[in-house]
C-alpha cells in the first residue's frame, strides 16, 4: 500500500489546507493491479444479496466473489445492489422498486440529495425537525407531519450515529408507511449490538469518494425484502432478466472496474482509517475540554462508528460566533466548514414552496447556525489535531479576554 493512500478527501479527510486543490488517492499502478481481479466484480457485486449463495454467483471466479462479499458483510451483513450511480441516483430507483407516492417525511437538516431523490419522483419531501442531541430525525415531530397523502418516512443516520429505528419503526407501524433510512454516513456502524443495514424496508449506503470507505461513486442498498431485491436488480441493468430478455424498465447502474478495484484496494485500509478517526476524536475531545460553549457532539461508545465527523456545536455561551470561528481558521488554512446549512427547507426548491415550514423545525434553525465540522481522517496525527483545538481556544479565550 502506498504512503499517499487515504480514504477521505472531504473537508472531514483532508490536510488541513485550503491551498489543497489535487488529491490521488491511490496510486494509479495499484489500480491497474486490481482491476483484473476486479474485471468480474464489476458485475458480480450488483447481484449479491443476503441470500445468494455462492454457487449461484454469475462469475467467473468465484474465490474473488467470495472476498468481496467477505469484506462487505463485516460492516453491513445484507448486501444487495453495488452500482456506481450517485446516492441520489440510488434513492431514486429505489422509490421506483419500492413504490412511494405523495408525500414523504424526511428530516430537514441532511444533505439536499435526500430531497431531490423524492422530488425528481413527483414526491413531495415533507421536511420535520431533529433531535438537537442526536442531529437526527426526531420521532415526534414526524408523527405530527403525518397526513392522509403520507405513504413513507425516510430516517437519515446522520454523522453515524443511528436514527431513533425502533420510534420510527413504531410510527410506521402505526400508520402503515414505508420506512427507509438514508444510511449515507453509516456504514460500518451499528445500533447497539446489530449493524446498520438491517432496519426497515432497506438501507441506501453511500460509497461516493466523501467516504470514509469508497469506490470513488456508487453505493449500496440493503435489504430483506426478496422482491424489492429482484425489482432493484432488474433496475440497474436496464430490465434484462437473462440475454434478450427485458421485463423491467430500467437504466445503467452496473459499477464499473476501476471503481470495483477501488473499493477493494480500500477495504485494505478500512480498519486503520476507522483506527485514525478514532484516535483524532478522542484528540479533539482533548483539546477542546473545558472551553465555554464548545462542544463535540458525541459518539456512543457502546456502538460501532467510523468516527468519519468532528461535529463542534457551539451554544450561546461561546463567546465568538461559528462565522468568526471559521474565519480564524480559515486564515491558519484549516479546512473547517458550515454542514447542511442552512437546511433543505431553506434552500431555493424548496422554500419557493414551502416558506413558512421553518417555524415547525426550531432545532434545525438552531443547530443547523451552530455546527462546525473539523478535518480528520489519515491525514491527520494528534499533533495536527492539536494545533487545531489550540487556534481554536485561542481564538474563543482571546475574545472571551477582550470583552472583559
Amino acid at each position: 500500500m502506498s504512503e499517499n493512500f487515504i480514504l477521505n478527501f472531504t473537508p472531514t479527510g483532508m490536510i488541513p489546507t485550503k491551498e489543497m486543490t489535487t488529491f490521488v488517492p491511490v496510486s494509479v499502478s495499484e489500480i491497474v493491479e486490481d482491476v483484473h481481479r476486479a474485471s468480474e466484480i464489476g458485475i458480480t457485486m450488483v447481484h449479491l444479496h443476503a441470500r445468494d449463495p455462492i454457487s449461484e454467483v454469475p462469475t467467473y471466479d468465484k474465490a474473488i466473489y467470495a472476498s468481496i462479499i467477505e469484506g462487505i458483510r463485516k460492516y453491513a451483513p445484507e448486501l444487495v445492489i453495488c452500482a456506481s450511480l450517485s446516492g441520489r441516483t440510488f434513492k431514486e430507483l429505489l422509490q421506483r422498486a419500492d413504490p412511494l407516492l405523495l408525500e414523504v417525511i424526511i428530516p430537514s437538516f441532511t444533505f439536499i440529495a435526500t430531497a431531490h431523490a423524492l422530488s425528481w419522483q413527483g414526491i413531495t419531501p415533507v421536511f420535520a425537525d431533529i433531535n438537537p442531541e442526536t442531529h437526527t430525525l426526531d420521532p415526534e415531530s414526524a408523527s405530527r407531519m403525518i397526513t392522509p397523502r403520507t405513504t413513507g418516512i425516510i430516517g437519515v443516520h446522520l454523522w453515524g450515529h443511528p436514527a431513533s429505528i425502533n420510534e420510527l419503526q413504531a410510527i410506521a407501524d402505526e400508520h402503515n408507511l414505508h420506512l427507509m433510512f438514508d444510511a449515507a454516513h453509516a456504514f460500518g456502524c451499528s445500533c447497539k449490538n446489530e449493524m446498520i443495514g438491517k432496519f426497515g424496508e432497506c438501507e441506501v449506503f453511500s460509497f461516493h469518494a466523501t467516504k470514509f470507505f469508497n469506490t470513488f461513486e456508487g453505493g449500496a442498498i440493503v435489504t430483506n425484502d426478496d422482491e424489492l431485491a429482484e425489482a432493484m436488480r432488474l433496475m440497474r441493468n436496464f430490465g434484462f432478466s437473462g440475454v434478450d430478455n427485458v421485463i423491467y424498465s430500467g437504466t445503467n447502474g452496473k459499477m464499473t472496474e476501476v471503481a470495483a478495484a477501488m473499493g477493494l484496494v480500500n477495504f485494505d485500509e478500512i480498519d486503520n482509517v476507522i483506527t485514525c478517526n478514532r484516535r483524532n476524536y478522542y484528540a479533539y475531545l482533548e483539546g477542546l475540554s473545558g472551553l465555554a460553549g464548545v462542544d463535540i457532539l458525541p459518539f456512543n461508545p457502546d456502538q460501532r462508528n467510523n468516527y468519519q465527523y468532528i461535529v463542534v456545536q457551539l451554544d450561546d455561551k461561546c463567546p465568538v460566533s461559528r462565522e468568526q470561528i471559521i474565519h480564524v481558521l480559515h486564515a491558519e488554512n484549516i479546512l473547517a466548514r458550515k454542514y447542511f446549512w442552512p437546511g433543505c427547507h431553506n434552500m431555493k426548491p424548496y422554500r419557493d414552496f414551502f416558506p413558512n415550514v421553518g417555524v415547525l423545525l426550531p432545532n434545525t434553525k438552531k443547530v443547523a447556525e451552530k455546527v462546525v465540522l473539523l478535518p480528520t481522517g489519515t491525514n491527520m496525527d494528534t499533533d495536527a489535531v492539536n494545533i487545531v483545538s489550540k487556534i481554536i481556544r485561542l481564538a474563543v479565550t482571546q475574545h472571551a479576554t477582550k470583552a472583559l
